[in-house]
């Protein structure tokens, strides 16, 4: 039996709690090309073996946690000696021609541990960024070992991205995606294209960060380093006026005009008002339950008297297990059957460019920031976890000190002259 490598900062639980926080590892060499090491977390610390092969390629096994906290059971927990007799075992079945366990352990093999985990756990948002994964990231980087992955390399898959060309919506044909390719002369389109870009390394960080942590990479140097692009994510919220609403509404057909005035009175997702049934509705006190919202979490909408009067007549007459919107056959919405009937609403109502349902809700919070509302009130209206995003949005819209300050103070210095030219189509209270 080989005899136990001696290493006074590794040594005991006492010697090792004195060492720093870190993501490389406290490496010792046993012999040469095989070494293991400890890396210290907030949480405790972990064992990682390193192997290097006569190609000169690295190789690395996670073999259990540290007793830091917990005595060792020679299996999942391990002090120094436990530790190294499960290194060299492994160094041994490598030697002999085993292969590391898992073999080669790509980033497409992160990708998927990293969905599974999520998962597992009942992770929002889990199949938007699935999706991003499969289109964006394993075409170029799936197939990369993940120990031979650079900073280098993410960096140019990152500036790739954000002049790749657009793709459209999946249809329900096996044909392939058509692609737009971006105007590199519109500003908007430019900083939308890197917002997608960041929003996708975000995924790709995720996913390599989970197998860090599980001890499948011995460093997050690479991709670490890697920055994603400044001022691409600023608040760009564009909301209807009073009279377009009125517009938007008039122009729609049959029942889905009952939604659209669902989202501007509600300022809830199209996804949230297709689910709704008569019985989330309580007309006592004018309110209205979302069961299952994007953020994983019930809340209750209320309604002004003309929220209550539409809510009213939708489910009059209807069963409580009825839906309160629905298609002109009596059907219920689909995913993405708002998207044409609203362009063709805004088309006729002379909106351009056409409206969103995601504008609607907009639409909805920035009448409430302007007419004075406090953040709290409408991240809880719109189901937002805290007052970040509700702030990030809406703040600049709702009166401010600062501004009643300022134009209560400036003077008229006469270098604008008045003119009988007034607005038309302005925002009445």
């Amino acid at each position: 039996m080989a005899r136990t490598v001696k290493n006074a900062k590794l040594d005991t639980r006492t010697a090792r709690s004195k060492l720093p926080e870190r993501r490389e590892p406290f490496w010792t060499v046993l012999v040469k090309g095989r070494a293991i090491g400890y890396r210290r977390g907030a949480k405790g610390g972990t064992w990682i073996a390193r192997f290097r092969d006569d190609a000169g390629k690295q190789h690395y096994e996670a073999l259990g946690a540290a007793d830091d906290a917990v005595d060792a059971d020679g299996a999942s927990i391990l002090d120094w000696a436990q530790a190294q007799a499960k290194a060299r075992a492994w160094f041994s079945r490598i030697a002999n021609g085993g292969e590391q366990q898992g073999g080669v352990y790509s980033v497409g093999n992160a990708l998927d541990d990293y969905f599974a985990d999520r998962e597992r756990r009942g992770s929002k948002g889990l199949a938007k960024d699935k999706a991003a994964g499969n289109l964006r990231i394993r075409p170029d980087l799936g197939d990369v070992d993940l120990s031979k992955l650079t900073t280098k390399k993410i960096r140019d898959w990152h500036s790739a991205l954000a002049s790749a060309p657009r793709l459209a919506r999946a249809g329900r044909s096996a044909e392939p995606r058509k692609e737009t390719a971006i105007d590199t002369g519109d500003h908007d389109e430019v900083r939308a294209r890197r917002a997608t870009a960041n929003r996708t390394l975000t995924v790709l960080k995720a996913a390599l960060n989970f197998a860090f942590h599980e001890g499948r990479a011995a460093t997050d140097d690479a991709w670490r380093k890697v920055k994603p692009f400044k001022e691409v994510d600023a608040a760009v919220v564009r909301f209807l006026s009073d009279d377009e609403c009125r517009r938007v509404v008039n122009a729609c057909a049959g029942e889905f005009r009952h939604i659209v005035r669902g989202a501007l009175l509600t300022g809830c997702r199209y996804g949230e008002l297709t689910r709704m049934i008569v019985a989330d509705y309580t007309p006592e006190s004018g309110m209205i339950a979302v069961r299952l919202s994007k953020a994983g979490k019930p809340r209750h909408v209320a309604l002004n008297d003309e929220g209550r009067a539409l809510f009213d007549e939708l489910t009059s007459g209807k069963p409580g297990d009825g839906l309160i919107f629905t298609r002109d056959d009596g059907g219920a919405w689909g995913d993405s059957h708002q998207q044409r009937p609203l362009e063709a609403a805004c088309a006729r109502a002379n909106i351009e460019p056409a409206a969103t349902f995601h504008v609607l809700r907009h639409t909805y919070a920035s009448a409430l920031a302007m007419r004075g509302v406090p953040m709290g009130v409408i991240a809880a209206q719109l189901g937002h976890a805290d007052t970040r995003i509700t702030e990030k949005h809406y703040a600049h819209l709702a009166p401010s000190y600062v501004a009643d300050t300022i134009r209560a103070a400036l003077p008229a210095l006469g270098i604008v002259e008045t003119s009988n030219v007034e607005r038309i189509g302005r925002r009445t209270a």
